[in-house]
C-alpha cells in the first residue's frame, strides 16, 4: 500500500487509519484501470452466478473504497463479502457500498473478519471475482501464491488495484528523490512481524503466479495525478514516504527534515505535482469456468 498514517498490527499488515482511507479514496478512483473492466465483464457475463447474482470478496477492504467504485460498474445483482482485519473498518464497509449495480439491481454487503492468508479454495466456493485495492504490495510471495492458487482452483477471477510500483516523480525534481525512494522501496520490502513483504515487487510475482496457474493476467498502470487540487493527500503522502524512508535508512534523516519542510510549503503553495506510480492486475481463468 502507498504509504499513509496507520499503526502496524502485530498479527499481519499495517493497519491503516479511516482517515488515511478517505483522504487517498478520490485519487485511488481516478487512478484504477478502468480499460481492466471490459475483459472482467466479458469474463462475468459469460459465466451466470450460482443464484443469480455475483458474490465478490473483497480482500482487505477497509472502509469500503473498492466496493464504492465498482459495484456501479458491474451489471447485475450484487453480494459484497468484505475481508478485513480490523472490525472497525469492516463496520464502516458494511454500510458504505450503497449500490445499486451498473444496471440499478441491488447491491447487498457482508462482514468477514480473519486473517487474509488463510484464504484456500473452498473459501471461493460460489464466489464470482476476488478483490483488493492497495493490498497486494502488503503480502509475501508465498501469501501471493496462495493467493493465486485458491483463485486458479476455484476459477475466479482476481482484479487487484493500486499496488505500489516503486517510481515517484516530483516536480520540480530534488538530489534527494533518488535516495528517498530507494530507502521507501526497501521499506516496502522490509520484513514485518516475521513476514518479508514483497512491496513494488508484488505485481510481477503475481504475475507468475497466476500465470503458471494457466490464468490470463493483464496489467495496466494506475497512477496517482497529484496536484495543487490534492494538496492534502500530497502533504499526508509525503510525511509516510519521506518517514518510511528515513525509517529504513536513518543516514537520511538529518536532510530530510530540510526537504520535507520545503515539499510541505511548495505543496501548501500549490507549486508542487506528483506522480506516484501503482499497477493494477486482472487475472482469468483460461477455462469456460464453472457450470
Amino acid at each position: 500500500m502507498t504509504s499513509g498514517p496507520g499503526d502496524d498490527s502485530p498479527r499481519h499488515t499495517p493497519r491503516y487509519t479511516p482517515e488515511w482511507l478517505a483522504l487517498r479514496e478520490e485519487a485511488d478512483a481516478a487512478a484504477r484501470a478502468a480499460e481492466l473492466l471490459d475483459p472482467l465483464r466479458a469474463r462475468l457475463a459469460a459465466v451466470p452466478p450460482p443464484g443469480g447474482r455475483l458474490v465478490v470478496r473483497d480482500l482487505g477492504c477497509g472502509t469500503g473504497s473498492m466496493g464504492r467504485w465498482l459495484a456501479g460498474r458491474l451489471p447485475g445483482p450484487q453480494h459484497w463479502i468484505l475481508h478485513d482485519l480490523d472490525p472497525d473498518l469492516l463496520a464502516r464497509a458494511v454500510t458504505g457500498i450503497p449500490g445499486p449495480a451498473a444496471d440499478g439491481t441491488p447491491v447487498t454487503t457482508a462482514a468477514a473478519q480473519g486473517d487474509l492468508a488463510a484464504l484456500r479454495a473452498d473459501h471461493l466456493a460460489g464466489t464470482s471475482l476476488v478483490t483488493a485495492s492497495a493490498l497486494l504490495d502488503l503480502l509475501t510471495a508465498d501469501e501471493i501464491d496462495a493467493l493465486a492458487a485458491a483463485c486458479a482452483e476455484a476459477e475466479c477471477p482476481a482484479l487487484l488495484t493500486i499496488s505500489v510500483a516503486g517510481r515517484v516523480e516530483l516536480d520540480a525534481p530534488d538530489p534527494l528523490d533518488a535516495a528517498l525512494a530507494a530507502a521507501f522501496n526497501d521499506h516496502q520490502r522490509r520484513e514485518h512481524a516475521g513476514r518479508r513483504l514483497l512491496g513494488p515487487d508484488a505485481v510481477a510475482a503475481a504475475r507468475t503466479a497466476f500465470e503458471n496457474r494457466g490464468m490470463a493476467v493483464h496489467t495496466r498502470p494506475s497512477p496517482w495525478r497529484l496536484g495543487p487540487r490534492q494538496a492534502a493527500l500530497t502533504a499526508e503522502w509525503l510525511r509516510g514516504w519521506v518517514g518510511a524512508a528515513c525509517e529504513q535508512n536513518p543516514e537520511l534523516i538529518p536532510d530530510s527534515r530540510t526537504y520535507l519542510q520545503h515539499r510541505l510549503d511548495q505543496c501548501a503553495a500549490g507549486k508542487l505535482t506528483a506522480v506516484v506510480w501503482h499497477d493494477d492486475l486482472l487475472a482469468l481463468p483460461a477455462t469456460g469456468g464453472r457450470p
